[in-house]
């Protein structure tokens, strides 16, 4: 008897193998909770790239300190963008963030969250935790973990790109 994955997938004969189907069903899963994800973000006009980056300088740039540079806020990402520069041009283009050169160092360009970003992220807020739970509410805090886990372990072996 085909699986739930198997059959959501139209796939007629069984799996190679458990890694094809745990990879496959792992990709299934994001793409299902990725497209949620676009559609609650685009009442505020942003992708869910623009919304990490916004999340990652929210955390890591408090008022009054001078901001990440690119690379910075690449590394912090939940996805690789290959065009930052241009991902933080909309940004700024919007004034939900603002760039300036360092004085030391001018190819240095370092980027902070606005108090208009600031403002976005607080109405999403809620929006988002709302999401998680309806999507992830009804497995229990242990099946969480586990889940957490075992995602840790998955990526463990796989090369950074």
């Amino acid at each position: 008897m085909a699986g739930k994955l198997q059959r959501e997938l139209g796939k007629r004969q069984p799996f190679n193998c458990p890694e094809e189907e745990a990879f496959l069903s792992i990709i299934r899963t994001a793409d299902v909770l990725h497209r949620t994800a676009v559609e609650m973000f685009k009442p505020h006009d942003l992708s869910p790239t623009q919304y990490n980056v916004l999340r990652i300088l929210r955390g890591t740039c408090p008022a009054g300190t001078s901001g990440l540079p690119c690379g910075a806020i690449a590394d912090h990402m939940l996805t690789k963008d290959p065009d930052m520069t241009r991902l933080l041009d909309r940004l700024e283009k919007r004034g939900l963030i603002s760039r300036a050169r360092e004085e030391k160092d001018r190819r240095v360009v370092r980027t902070c969250i606005t108090d208009k970003g600031l403002k976005v992220l607080a109405d999403l807020d809620p929006v988002i935790a709302d999401c998680h739970r309806e999507h992830l509410g009804h497995m229990s805090p242990e099946q969480l973990r586990q889940l957490i886990e075992l995602l840790e372990v998955a990526r463990e072996k796989v090369p950074a790109a």
